[in-house]
């Protein structure tokens, strides 16, 4: 019996030191040459893209709750329907005032003799429904004009079921024939997802009402009238180098009366002309007939949002094309200088002294300090010679004024073919700043690019990620899922970006933002209803990106070779010269947890101990959601090091940041 005990130690011991032997043949040994930088890291290098689509302004990141508060929607009393008994014809009426105001022509007059509380009123049932949070307060305004001073109107907040769950008064108080602004504000008692707001008139008289408005009180940084502070919350943790605005498909337009012209979005609220949101009725399977665009989020607006979470503007603008997958509309190129211009009178409203005509309406919207305005867009996913013809000449009238400013031109709407060949070829000739390119396709599709960028030019034109999103499905497919399959195949692509960094200066995902009842397309990277806003985890990849950039690209290598895809396995690797880090980003695309062994070069120390943040998920379909928004989400760990060798398991189907001091 001793003999078979000792025999049983011997075969463990040898069966331990032939496991450790087979695991550490498999394990690979990846180089990281930290001493060796190689490009330098754009500050700016991963943003945000944000276009109105999916109700993600007017019903989402704009917190104005009254839907068409201003009676300009194609049916004008779309949002609103009248209440109670006592209601006659002629009570409720719509007048235009085009010859007079033709951005805002609308008002509605309301008649009534003898009304009761409770007998003749208005209900307005908001962006599918209103958020109502218990305990917070209303900011309710309107402007009026009146002859006679009898009337009283009663305010209700509204559940779901129709019951009052808070409410207050007004007596307009001017009566002089001209148009006023008077505002109230409530409290609610109770949180509702989809409620309403109601108004009763009481006494007799005739009144006109036109911006008829209702804010919480807690939107971002409490500015009245301004953003919902949960959906710029995300974006400021996100810590994003630049924004680019408004769009997308809305600067274009459908044709080019519906392009987004960023003169008609600065000035008062209530001179900002509204349009139909080119989404409405794009989509079959999701129609959306009262998606307008008030324009109470504008151009000024969405300056000073990026200047509020430390972001760079990035604008768009028309290049007097519509959109080319719509009605392919142009300006003739004798017609262009009115386009022209606007791009001219932009910067000068974002740079311009307070002396300037646009420097001085920004200076009167309170920001007489200048917006630093570096970077200026123009066009969007347009396309062609005609498209080459228009951009000639916006890059010589806008280099010719403002030389400093660097442009950004469409390479199209596709990253391959003879289109884009085209637009690669001519914007390298004019030896355009800055090549926006654009890819939503399968995983599959960004696993296999994940070395796009290494054949690249090093000189002239910089790269542009401007749109990019995994689709679930299939483009445009409304099918489309936010899961992790989607999100790691992005990671692992991004690694090749951030790898090039010298050629690629600039990324954001898009689309940002979808209301969870009224999207037109998905996949897009945060998503909200009336009261709560969650990150995907396509989201959670770039915030791990934008938030562990380093200053400067170094190589990491399996033997001489990028990491690339062999074995599933995608890498790049940054220092960051500011916090002395090494930051390493991996990607383990396999079903399977895997040891790996780092060996950071060109170090005279590293700590003992470093991080690893990283994302992961056995099921490939998971994804978050309102209910479960942090399903899939950052959890961290502590890794150790042995010299300048680190030796960490990677878990199945996981992108990891490996963070370490050096010395």
């Amino acid at each position: 019996m001793k003999y078979l005990y000792n025999y049983r130690i011997l075969f463990f011991i040898i069966s331990l030191l032939s496991f450790k032997s087979a695991l550490a043949q498999n394990t690979p040994l990846f180089t990281v040459k930290a001493n060796q930088p190689k490009a330098k890291v754009s500050p700016n290098m991963w943003g945000v893209f944000f276009e109105d689509i999916n109700m993600g302004a007017d019903g989402g990141l704009y917190a104005e709750m009254v839907k068409n508060r201003s009676f300009e929607f194609f049916e004008p009393l779309m949002g609103w329907k009248t209440e109670g008994k006592g209601i006659k014809e002629g009570d409720f009426l719509v007048h235009n005032r085009k010859a007079t105001n033709t951005n805002n022509p609308r008002y509605l007059r309301v008649k009534v003799i003898n009304a009761a509380k409770g007998t003749v009123g208005i209900n307005n049932e908001g962006f599918r429904g209103m958020g109502i949070k218990e305990g917070l307060q209303y900011d309710f305004s309107m402007l009026y004009k009146q002859e006679t001073s009898n009337l009283k109107m009663h305010l209700e907040l509204l559940n779901s079921k129709g019951e009052i769950i808070g409410e207050t008064e007004i007596k307009p108080a001017i009566a002089d024939g001209n148009w006023h602004k008077q505002a109230v504000s409530f409290k609610s008692n109770a949180t509702e997802l989809k409620g309403g707001f109601r108004i009763w008139f009481e006494g007799s008289g005739q009144i006109d009402l036109d911006m008829i408005s209702l804010f919480p009180e807690d939107t971002w940084m409490k500015r009245p009238g301004g953003m919902r502070a949960d959906m710029v919350q995300l974006l400021a943790d996100m810590k994003p180098g630049f924004i680019r605005f408004p769009g997308g498909c809305i600067v274009e337009g459908f044709d080019l009366s519906n392009r987004y012209q960023w003169k008609k979005t600065v000035g008062p609220i209530e001179e900002r002309q509204l349009i139909i949101n080119r989404w409405n009725t794009e989509f079959n399977h999701r129609q959306t007939p009262d998606y307008f665009q008030t324009f109470g989020l504008g151009f000024f607006e969405y300056f000073q949002l990026a200047e509020d979470i430390g972001a760079e503007a990035l604008p768009i603008l028309n290049c007097g094309m519509a959109c080319q997958f719509n009605t392919s509309e142009v300006v003739p190129l004798e017609d262009l200088d009115e386009y022209v211009q606007d791009a001219l009178d932009l910067v000068e409203f974002a740079n311009g002294d307070v002396n300037t005509k646009w420097g001085k309406l920004r200076s009167d919207m309170g920001h007489p300090k200048p917006f630093n305005l570096k970077k200026l867009g123009v066009g969007n996913e347009n396309w062609g010679p005609q498209y080459v013809e228009r951009l000639k000449v916006f890059n010589k009238a806008l280099k010719a004024k403002y030389p400093d400013i660097l442009l950004v031109f469409s390479s199209g709407a596709n990253p391959d073919g003879p289109k884009f060949d085209l637009l690669d070829r001519e914007l390298r000739a004019i030896n355009a700043d800055i090549i926006d390119e654009h890819y939503y396709r399968s995983p599959e599709w960004f696993l296999e690019n994940v070395s796009r960028y290494d054949n690249y030019s090093r000189q002239g034109s910089k790269i542009f990620a401007g749109e990019y999103a995994a689709q679930s499905e299939r483009i445009a497919s409304p099918n489309n899922k936010n899961n992790w399959k989607t999100a790691i195949a992005e990671a692992s692509f991004l690694t090749g970006l951030e790898r090039n960094a010298d050629v690629v200066i600039m990324a954001s995902y898009a689309p940002l933002f979808a209301h969870v009842d009224a999207w037109q397309w998905a996949p897009d990277m945060i998503w909200v209803d009336n009261l709560q806003a969650y990150g995907t985890p396509n989201y959670q990849v770039q915030k791990l990106y934008a938030t562990n950039k380093g200053t400067d690209v170094v190589p990491v290598l399996n033997g001489e070779q990028t990491i690339a895809g062999k074995d599933g396995y995608y890498a790049s690797a940054t220092i960051d010269k500011v916090t002395n880090e090494v930051i390493i980003k991996i990607s383990n695309y396999s079903a399977t947890a895997r040891e790996v062994v780092f060996k950071i070069d060109g170090v005279k120390k590293l700590a003992s101990k470093g991080s690893n943040t990283y994302l992961s998920s056995d099921n490939l379909d998971d994804v978050n959601s309102i209910q479960n928004p942090k399903n899939v989400s950052p959890k961290e760990k502590e890794v150790t090091a042995k010299g300048n060798q680190v030796k960490t398991i990677l878990a199945p189907y996981s992108f990891n940041v490996i963070k370490f001091k050096m010395g």
